[in-house]
């Protein structure tokens, strides 16, 4: 295997594309990676789907309407897509197969760089890599509660009461909230998905 051949080769691209097109042109790279025999020109991460190669970071997120919990995919970085892919050859020179390849895709304005692409540095696509695997398996709330806010209660036991948040963990997605029960005010512990802003505020 030479080393234009090797992972070593391999790197990692922003291609922009046009608004709410980054879905339909990550699918057609997965599917005509294959078809088009391109798949010597593009990684497949270790231990990931071969899929992964062509990124689109979404995260799920959160969010209650009219008393009802309900999720969408939202894009992390809206009109750009990342490939991981050879695209020079050992002379630096841009390898015209795939640039036209992934240039032609419906959908696809551009790799960023324009006619030499920019690699993104390690630090960078390190970044966006975490944060799709802090994304996976979990919702994200739409709306973040701060301290002090008062809001009624949505799902469980304390339905239809007000409180006020007391404390905000976002990172398990749970609030702290006060409640009057009885006559005193007792903390509970609730996701963010089981109150709602009241309506005063």
């Amino acid at each position: 295997m030479s080393s234009s051949d090797s992972l070593a080769g391999f790197r990692w691209y922003a291609i922009q594309t046009l608004s709410n097109m980054e879905g339909k042109v990550k699918k057609y790279l997965d599917k005509f990676i294959e078809v088009e025999d391109m798949a010597s020109y593009f990684a497949s991460p270790s231990g990931r789907p071969v899929s992964d190669r062509v990124l689109m970071p979404c995260e799920t997120v959160a969010e209650v309407r009219n008393g009802k919990k309900t999720t969408k995919v939202r894009k992390l970085y809206p009109n750009y897509i990342f490939l991981q892919m050879r695209l020079y050859d050992d002379a630096g020179k841009v390898l015209q197969e795939p640039w036209y390849f992934v240039r032609n895709v419906q959908g696809v304005i551009g790799f960023i760089g324009g006619n030499e692409p920019t690699a993104l540095k390690p630090t960078e696509i390190e970044r966006i890599l975490k944060q799709v695997e802090e994304a996976e398996g979990k919702s994200v709330p739409r709306i973040i509660y701060s301290v002090g806010d008062d809001v009624k209660i949505t799902d469980g036991p304390f339905l239809n009461m007000t409180g006020r948040v007391e404390g905000v963990d976002g990172e398990r997605g749970k609030l702290q909230v006060s409640v009057s029960i009885f006559g005193r005010f007792t903390p509970v512990e609730l996701e963010f998905w089981q109150v709602e802003r009241s309506a005063e505020q």
